[in-house]
């Protein structure tokens, strides 16, 4: 599949981009299914560490689903359906790895904050060449939380983070300001439109305090020429996880 260089040379400058219906309702409605099958048939035998909730005590507030390709052949065969990994590979100039699909739900009502944070934080990758394909499944806007971007945020360096109380973005940008944003995007969707972002861009999401579901569908790509420190990255999963055990998250 061809794809515009405007594409690309938007996605330098700006660290996102939007393809609008580049799936279509129909394709949408699929993945919706899949991650409906999934919640009810496999996440009932799966590690603990695989869903995060808003409650733990409401099985319904899940607000993410990870591992999911390790878990279930559908979530690991969308890496190479739709010419993903064409697209980012042609974003990234090179090789890709597919890395990990997650689902980023904000509940409605109670789904709470994403806080300003990069990927490539926890990606730990050297160069931090890498970017998810977030793929819009409900209507998403300002009132359920829609993503917003810094833009150009990619082309100035890692920012300081620091332990953040959202369980599931456990680091967020600790130096965020007003200049952050004054250059922050709010980006609507609808089902079936994609998202890809940079490793490094900053972004975050509001609370979803409406009467309606925010649900997307993260696919992650990291540059074959990006190498990880797998002993570092490693060490801090197990840290984490065992502070949110201790706190009662998971």
């Amino acid at each position: 599949m061809a794809f515009n260089s405007r594409l690309k040379e938007d996605f330098d400058r700006d660290g996102f981009v939007l393809l609008k219906g580049y799936l279509s309702s129909a394709e949408a409605a699929e993945i919706n299914s899949n991650i409906d099958r999934f919640i009810e048939e496999v996440l009932p035998g799966a590690p603990d560490t695989t869903a995060f909730y808003e409650d733990i005590e409401d099985p319904s507030s899940i607000k993410r689903l990870q591992n999911m390709a390790e878990l279930d052949p559908y979530f690991d065969g969308l890496f190479g359906s739709y010419n993903f990994t064409e697209l980012a590979g042609f974003l990234l100039a090179d090789d890709v790895l597919p890395k990990n699909p997650q689902w980023f739900n904000k509940p409605a009502r109670v789904g709470e904050v994403t806080p300003p944070h990069q990927d490539g934080f926890y990606f730990m990758l050297e160069p931090n060449e890498a970017l998810t394909l977030w793929i819009a499944l409900d209507d998403i806007d300002e009132e359920n939380g829609c993503m917003r971007y810094v833009r150009g945020s990619h082309r100035r360096g890692m920012r300081p983070h620091r332990l953040s109380n959202v369980l599931g973005f456990s680091q967020g940008v600790s130096d965020f300001s007003d200049e952050d944003l004054a250059q922050e995007v709010a980006m609507r969707a609808s089902p079936g439109d994609v998202f890809a972002h940079h490793s490094m861009v900053i972004h975050r999401a509001d609370a979803n305090r409406s009467d309606r579901r925010r649900a997307a569908l993260g696919l992650v790509y990291f540059a074959a020429r990006a190498k990880k420190d797998e002993e570092k990255a490693e060490q801090y999963r197990k840290e984490l996880f065992a502070r949110w055990e201790k706190e009662g998250k998971i």
